[in-house]
């Protein structure tokens, strides 16, 4: 793997190289054109002065019309270049901006690929080692009911993971249909809460949510931006501190809020973290769970709700997420 990156690193550098090369040969061949022209323009105007006999009464006049003549040449050389020169810089931008940012979306796939295949793989060899245990061994009624549970944990995992990659790429292609209803958020926001704190009994999860707040929105997608959200901040708080969890109604607003007490998040990071596949650090050195997908999915669905999604920090550390909603 390191191979293959390497080669594709340098192939990038020598596809860059070439391209930079290629605009200065074009750059400083539209600048030897324009004073080759300017220079046979300056010959030009020299050689119909020379023809020119000074005792004719029309002498002068004929030399203002050559000066005029050049003066309109070089304005036209100068005009026609700077318009080239313009586009040529204006497409170079273009394509190095396409191309930057197909890197980085190359980058960031593979850095996908590698964390999705991480997470599938350890469900799948969790649960395949319960049951293993479970047929290999005769086990008490505790013991069996332990493996069992987590047994369902790692595929509540697997399940929410293709949940965010299968609803993640039907909102992107706009091939998911939102079929809105009127929707009890408070008992949906708390559903979850239950679901994580059952899911994670090692954790505090604190809620603060008053009953029977609505909004005008789609079930599945809002249970994932709660869990999603909920997960992220679980992640990426230690196991000793609470994640809060809020709901308010604001006049004709509807307000979630997510809070933790992990490490936060840098101001510089606070907009890239809402960008598909985006995850703070290198996939190499980055030691908690994900695929980038989680706070991608919350603002789509936020942005789909006629809602949004803003992050600040909280104090005196970690992150609180806010969604604002329109009630029904």
């Amino acid at each position: 793997m390191g191979l293959v990156q390497y080669f594709r690193k340098k192939h990038l550098s020598f596809v860059t190289l070439v391209s930079w090369f290629l605009l200065f040969y074009i750059i400083a061949a539209l600048v030897f054109w324009f004073i080759s022209l300017e220079t046979q323009n300056q010959q030009m105007y020299v050689y119909r002065v020379s023809e020119l006999k000074r005792d004719e009464p029309t002498y002068y006049n004929k030399v203002m019309e050559a000066e005029k003549a050049r003066r309109l040449k070089s304005i036209q050389y100068i005009g026609e270049g700077s318009i080239f020169l313009l586009l040529i810089l204006v497409g170079a931008g273009f394509v190095y901006r396409a191309t930057k940012r197909q890197i980085m979306v190359s980058h960031q796939q593979q850095n996908f690929m590698m964390a999705v295949t991480h997470e599938l793989k350890t469900p799948i060899a969790v649960t395949r080692l319960n049951l293993e245990t479970m047929l290999k061994r005769k086990l008490e009624d505790a013991q069996r009911e332990k493996l069992l549970r987590n047994t369902l944990q790692e595929a509540n995992r697997l399940n929410e993971l293709c949940n965010n990659i299968l609803v993640s790429a039907q909102l992107e292609a706009g091939a998911y249909r939102l079929e809105r209803q009127e929707l009890d958020i408070s008992a949906l926001a708390q559903a979850v809460a239950d679901d994580c704190i059952t899911r994670y009994p090692q954790r505090t999860i604190v809620t603060t949510i008053p009953s029977e707040i609505y909004v005008d929105g789609e079930q599945l997608l809002l249970q994932l931006l709660v869990s999603n959200l909920l997960e992220n901040a679980l992640k990426y708080s230690a196991k000793d501190k609470p994640v809060l969890l809020g709901l308010a109604i604001e006049g004709k607003q509807v307000k979630l809020t997510v809070a933790d007490e992990g490490a936060g998040i840098p101001d510089t990071e606070k907009k890239k973290i809402f960008t598909k596949f985006y995850r703070i650090g290198s996939e190499s050195t980055r030691s908690t769970k994900g695929t980038g997908l989680g706070l991608y999915l919350c603002k789509k669905i936020a942005t789909d709700h006629k809602g949004s999604i803003a992050v600040k920090d909280n104090t005196p550390q970690g992150s609180i997420f806010t969604v604002t909603l329109q009630s029904a």
